[in-house]
């Protein structure tokens, strides 16, 4: 069970993120609403929300998740492999030390985005992605394994990271894109699958029994509350236009 979050409010520089959607510019005050309700849904899951100010320096500086992995009595600070977020993990790591006394390290030329990062129990999969590379991957199992955790590479492809298309949801349950990521690691979850023409809902959040789901997706959401699971939905609209999802919004631990 989860009982902290850290979140950073979005920056008015947003409307500059990376991108590979189609879906426009976000509207930056709509994108201030949404995660508004973003931490309040959290907030009424049990949660203890540290809300970061907004940091004009990074656009996407409000995907927190990319920054750190936050599990066991250990968070890793990463290193991200987009070149305009390498810097955040900075000061991330400062607030990091309000919580954790072991802090460990993705050191270059590895690079590691913890939205490849997808863990169940205490067993981790990694994406390898266009934003994390095999020494960023083996540099975060060894780390894993120094803790008695354990890890695992998955090559993915056409996916932003791994996480992009798949939720862990705890109790063997996983949400997957319909038709995708059919690895033979995943063999031994029960699959709960998006709907057709759903594939961003895959990116929906378990915290705390309850699962968060993006708006505009009733297939998914109906799939995943027919799995025995109440649900939250939530309009992301504007995160999903830089290709974030709900996990992407919160370090969760």
């Amino acid at each position: 069970m989860f009982k902290h979050a850290i979140v950073r409010t979005p920056c008015p520089e947003m409307i500059h993120g990376i991108t590979s959607s189609k879906l426009g510019k976000p509207d930056y005050a709509l994108a201030l609403n949404q995660h508004k309700e973003y931490v309040e849904a959290l907030r009424s899951l049990g949660l203890e929300i540290t809300v970061l100010e907004p940091d004009s320096s990074f656009p996407d500086s409000t995907f927190v998740e990319d920054v750190a992995l936050c599990t066991f009595g250990l968070s890793v600070v990463t290193n991200p492999g987009a070149a305009s977020r390498k810097g955040e993990q900075i000061d991330m790591e400062m607030v990091l030390g309000s919580f954790y006394d072991s802090i460990e390290h993705i050191e270059a030329p590895g690079t590691l985005e913890a939205g490849d990062v997808m863990m169940a129990g205490r067993h981790f999969y990694i994406g390898i992605s266009d934003r994390t590379n095999h020494q960023g991957a083996d540099q975060m199992i060894h780390i894993l394994e120094r803790y008695r955790m354990t890890g695992e590479k998955i090559e993915i492809n056409q996916l932003l990271h791994l996480k992009s298309g798949m939720s862990y949801l705890e109790d063997n349950n996983l949400l997957v894109q319909n038709g995708s990521l059919n690895h033979p690691a995943f063999y031994k979850f029960r699959k709960i699958k998006t709907g057709a023409d759903e594939d961003y809902a895959a990116n929906s959040l378990w915290v705390n029994g309850t699962v968060l789901v993006p708006a505009g997706f009733p297939i998914t959401r109906n799939n995943i509350e027919q799995a025995g699971y109440p649900t939250i939905t939530l309009d992301v609209s504007e995160f999903e236009k830089l290709d974030g999802g709900l996990s992407c919004l919160s370090l969760r631990f």
